[in-house]
């Protein structure tokens, strides 16, 4: 699996053009699309983005769900009826459209936020105080993490 990580900041132009960090275009380079799938966030002002593979492998999960469920009728409203297919252009631009402008209230700059598996895309300064707010909460509850043990 290919992973996405670090913080990038670019600059988005007037015609909503940005370029997607040379690292997640190689994360992305053994996919079947040649870019990304970028959806607004439901959870918070960020667009979130993955690949291709990775946007298949939610399909697959919505589709354990029961069929014409309340739970995946709502999934599937607001992530799939929402995604856009951005290609990358031959500089590895990917235009955003107003729409994904507008939901993370990005201005001029642009953040790539890695996420593992996935990535967001954020404004810079609605990032760093998301991101000083993750950690407060991390050393107020004292979170922890298990490394997964491969069983080989």
């Amino acid at each position: 699996m290919n992973l996405f990580l670090s913080t990038f900041i670019n600059k988005l132009d007037k015609k909503g053009r940005v370029c997607v960090p040379a690292s997640f275009r190689l994360a992305l380079s053994q996919q079947t699309f040649q870019g990304i799938v970028a959806f607004r966030s439901f959870k918070l002002p960020t667009i979130e983005g993955m690949g291709i593979d990775r946007m298949q492998r939610l399909s697959e999960s919505v589709d354990q769900l029961d069929l014409f469920s309340d739970a995946q009728d709502d999934l599937t409203a607001s992530i799939f009826s929402d995604s856009q297919m951005l290609a990358f252009d031959g500089d590895g631009r990917v235009v955003l459209n107003q729409i994904l402008i507008d939901h993370a209230n990005i201005q001029d700059g642009v953040a790539f936020v890695g996420r593992g598996a996935t990535f967001q895309i954020w404004n810079p300064n609605a990032f760093e105080t998301h991101q000083q707010e993750a950690r407060l909460r991390i050393q107020n509850n004292r979170e922890t993490l298990k490394l997964k043990v491969d069983h080989a």
